[in-house]
Order: structure tokens, then C-alpha cells, then sequence
């Protein structure tokens, strides 16, 4: 049987994301060679890596089935630990999202993401005949709300935006109807605005009119303001066409590039590698994203093929943010690039989803056992 089993491993995926590890490794160690306190990190990028294919190991061996009676406790410890941390937790780069533990530093709000995922689809296979029924979509969006605005609140709105891009890519897997979708875009309306005056801070405001201005009248950007997104683009734009080479980057290597080794990194490999490096790096991206959705359309349950969607939700998200925001197309979130990116939380939970991606690709003829 287990032989069966490993017959329906998804080994192109895996490929795919060996590749994408591999390229991410190489682009955090140039990205920290010529500084030599953030040197440290490249280590703790590989030791990250280690950690999550251990994760990634133990959820596709786990039959993905099991989890679906879990979601209740799952989701109340989740909003637990992440009301804890705004009492205890740590603030760095103006949010209070981290938990101390030792000598490592840990980010709730990460792993919550996957545990969200987990629960969306519990609730949603809970009620798939009724999916589709506004009662149902409002149901799973209040399950999310809460701990995306505990996540706000700290405040962190690039998390807080992921969050309802998994709820969109989920709900719209479950049936939502695009009537019902219009018609929460527009209570969402006065929501926007009430979050405006009352919950985004001075920072957050500055970065979404930073924003604002560049795509109307980039004359009125102050350079201050403007910074981290004045430092990507001419990054990017000295590239050309195949780039000044890894640890040559005059700009990266110059640490002039803000958080080049997470938020930032697609400025790092667009200077050093050029627009031929990054287009490879985005057709891997999206040829990651195209393996996932195969598998969506391949599960046999609806539990399973929420969970995949969810997965595929969260990390385009994350992939045209990063990138958007790199390009100045988007908002400055601090959202890192999938894979590729520093940061210890978010690549074990990444890798740990990958491993449910695999769980369900390889049990999809078992589902009648």
C-alpha cells in the first residue's frame, strides 16, 4: 500500500520547490555578504529550510483526512496565542508580532495562516451542500475576521490582506456566487473607511499614500517616505537585462536596498540577475502555483480541495504583493516572497504546506477506502 502511496507523490512540485529553496538560499546569502552583522542569517536560513522540510516530512506522511475534526481547537488556540501576543509580544519594524523563545524569535501570525486554511475547509466541507449560501460565506469570513484583525491590530496589514486573500480563494472553491462577492465588496466600503480613521497607524497610512502617489503624481512622494520603494526601483531598473552578477549588485552589496534579504530580495535578484533572472524566478513561481491548482482539480473531497485552494490563495497573495511592492505596484506590506525570502516563520509554514499539498496528491484514489 505505501508503495501505491508514493506512486502519487507529486515529484515535479517537489521539484519545483527544490529549485525555487535552492535559488532563494543563493539570493539570501548575497543579499547578507557584504554586511557582516546579517551574515548570521544565511545559516539560519538554511537551518529554517531544515526545520521546514522536517515539517513538510511529517504533513505528507499525516493522511490530510484526520485534520478535519480538529478545526474547532485549532481555531481557538490559534485566536488565543495571537491575543497573547499583544499583551507579551515583541515589537520589531513597529509591530508587536513576535514571540521571543530563547534565542529565536517566533511569529504567530504565520503558522495561523495555515491553521485558518485548515479550519475554512473543515467548516466549509461541514456545510458543501449549502456552500454556496450567503449564511455560509459570512459563516467562514466572521471564523477569519477575528484572527485577521488581531493580526491588525498589532498592526501588521500585509498578514491582515493575506488572510483575506485565503478566504477569497477558498470561498470562491466553495461556491461563493460573484452577486454575493459584489455585494461584500460593497459593505466592505465604510468598513475600509472606518479602519482608515481608526485602526491603521501613522506609518501604515504613510506607506498606502506613498503608494497612491507614485501611481498619480510621483512628484509628490518625499524621499524620506519614499524610500524603500525609490531604493527597488533602481535596483531593478540597474540591472538590464542579465544582471551585475551575484555579490556585485552596487546597490545591494552597498546595503542601500532596505530589508534586501526578506521584503525586499526581488530588488536583489532584478539588480544581480537581471531581467532574465527574474523572469526565470517568476515562471518557477508560477509554475509552483500551476502544479497546486492541478492538484486542487485532482482531489476527490471537498476538504482536501479547500485545503489546496487555500494554500494556492495564500501564496499568490504573497507572491504579487511581494513583488508588486518591489515594483511599486503595489503597497509597501513587508510581506516576504514565497520560498525565497528570509524569514524563519513563514518558510517553515510554507514548507509544512507544501507537505498537506503532497498529503492530498498522493491519497486521492484512497478516498473510497
Amino acid at each position: 500500500m505505501q508503495s501505491r502511496l508514493w506512486r502519487e507523490y507529486n515529484y515535479v512540485l517537489m521539484g519545483c520547490v527544490v529549485v525555487l529553496l535552492i535559488f532563494g538560499a543563493v539570493m539570501v546569502y548575497s543579499a547578507t555578504l557584504s554586511n557582516g552583522p546579517l551574515r548570521v542569517l544565511f545559516s539560519r536560513h538554511l537551518l529554517n529550510i531544515a526545520i521546514g522540510i522536517a515539517a513538510m516530512a511529517a504533513l505528507t506522511l499525516l493522511d490530510y483526512r484526520h485534520l478535519s475534526a480538529f478545526g474547532k481547537p485549532f481555531y481557538l488556540a490559534t485566536v488565543g496565542v495571537l491575543a497573547v501576543v499583544l499583551v507579551v509580544g515583541r515589537i520589531s519594524e513597529g509591530a508587536q508580532s513576535w514571540i521571543e523563545l530563547g534565542t529565536r524569535t517566533f511569529q504567530p501570525s504565520e503558522p495561523a495562516k495555515l491553521v485558518m486554511i485548515v479550519v475554512l475547509a473543515a467548516f466549509f466541507a461541514r456545510f458543501h451542500d449549502h456552500a454556496g449560501d450567503l449564511r455560509v460565506q459570512l459563516g467562514a469570513l466572521f471564523l477569519i475576521a477575528v484572527p485577521a484583525l488581531l493580526v491588525l491590530v498589532q498592526p501588521d496589514f500585509g498578514t491582515t490582506l493575506v488572510f483575506g486573500a485565503i478566504w477569497l480563494a477558498m470561498a470562491w472553491t466553495a461556491g461563493l456566487k460573484w452577486y454575493h462577492l459584489l455585494l461584500l465588496l460593497l459593505l466592505a466600503v465604510p468598513l475600509c473607511y472606518l479602519g482608515w480613521q481608526r485602526v491603521l497607524d501613522a506609518e501604515q497610512k504613510s506607506r498606502l499614500l506613498t503608494f497612491y502617489y507614485l501611481l498619480t503624481d510621483p512628484s509628490l512622494v518625499n524621499a524620506d517616505e519614499g524610500y524603500n520603494i525609490i531604493q527597488s526601483l533602481s535596483a531593478i531598473g540597474s540591472g538590464g537585462t542579465v544582471g551585475t552578477g551575484l555579490g556585485r549588485g552596487l546597490l545591494s552589496q552597498g546595503s542601500y536596498i532596505p530589508v534586501q534579504y526578506s521584503d525586499f530580495i526581488f530588488a536583489v535578484v532584478g539588480e544581480e540577475m537581471g531581467f532574465v533572472g527574474g523572469v526565470v524566478l517568476l515562471l518557477f513561481q508560477g509554475l509552483l502555483l500551476w502544479l497546486i491548482i492541478s492538484v486542487a482539480a485532482r482531489a476527490r473531497d471537498v476538504f482536501g480541495r479547500l485545503l489546496v485552494a487555500g494554500i494556492c490563495g495564500m501564496l499568490l497573495c504573497h507572491l504579487l504583493v511581494n513583488v508588486g511592492m518591489n515594483m511599486s505596484i503595489m503597497p509597501v506590506t513587508g510581506i516576504p516572497l514565497p520560498l525565497i525570502s528570509y524569514g524563519g516563520s513563514f518558510t517553515i509554514t510554507t514548507l509544512a504546506a507544501v507537505g498537506l499539498i503532497q498529503s492530498v496528491a498522493m491519497r486521492w484514489r484512497r478516498i473510497s477506502f
